[in-house]
C-alpha cells in the first residue's frame, strides 16, 4: 500500500484530478462541517436567491456535528456522520463551487453525476474513530447557523487528517469496487 498524499486546501481543479478512487489522503487546512440542518438551511437560502453564510468554492465540508470540547482541547469527538443524509442538497450546493465532502457511506447516483459534472470528490473518514479525529483539529469555530448548535457550521484547522477517496471525478467508486472484488472471490 503507498503512503498518503498530503494535501493542502482548498482543493483546486488540478488537486481534484489528480484524486482516485482508492487513495489515502492527509487533508491539511481550512474545513467547514455541515450536517443536515445545515445543509437544509443553506439551499433554501439558495433557492430564494440568497448568498450563503460561508464561501463555499473550492472548498471541503465534512459531515460532522462535534461533541463539546473536554478542558485541554478545541473539540470533542467528531467523526463522519451518514452521507447519504446530505445526497438532496449536495449537487446544489456543488453547483456554487463546493469541492470535496468528508463522511461515510454510499452516495446517491445523483451525487455521483454531480461529482463528475462539478469536478469535486468525495472522501469518507473511519466512522466509529471521532476521538482520534479529533486529534487532528488544531482550532475550531462556529462561523454560521450558531442556533444549530452541533449541527451548526464549523471552521476546523486541521492536520494530517485521514481520509480515503471514494468518489473521484472519473466514475471511480471505491465501495462499488470493493464490491466488485468481494463477489469475485466467492
Amino acid at each position: 500500500m503507498s503512503d498518503p498524499r498530503r494535501i493542502v486546501l482548498p482543493l483546486t481543479d488540478e488537486m481534484v484530478a489528480e484524486l482516485r478512487a482508492g487513495d489515502r489522503v492527509l487533508i491539511n487546512g481550512r474545513l467547514l462541517t455541515a450536517r443536515d440542518a445545515a445543509h437544509k438551511k443553506m439551499v433554501a437560502l439558495l433557492q430564494q436567491g440568497g448568498r450563503l453564510p460561508v464561501d463555499l468554492k473550492n472548498q471541503v465540508i465534512y459531515y460532522v456535528g462535534p461533541t463539546p470540547a473536554p478542558p485541554g482541547r478545541v473539540i470533542g469527538a467528531c467523526g463522519p456522520t451518514t452521507s447519504g443524509r446530505m445526497d438532496a442538497y449536495t449537487p446544489a450546493l456543488l453547483a456554487t463551487g463546493l469541492k470535496g465532502m468528508i463522511g461515510k457511506g454510499f452516495r446517491a447516483p445523483e451525487v455521483i453525476e454531480a461529482l463528475r459534472r462539478h469536478r469535486a470528490v468525495y472522501f469518507a473518514a473511519v466512522g466509529g474513530a471521532g476521538a482520534l479525529l479529533s486529534r487532528c483539529v488544531k482550532a475550531a469555530q462556529v462561523v454560521a447557523y450558531p442556533e444549530l448548535g452541533p449541527e451548526a457550521v464549523h471552521e476546523l484547522i486541521v492536520t494530517d487528517f485521514p481520509v480515503v477517496v471514494i468518489n473521484d471525478i472519473y466514475g471511480g467508486d471505491l465501495y462499488r469496487e470493493g464490491r466488485r472484488q468481494y463477489a469475485v472471490h466467492q
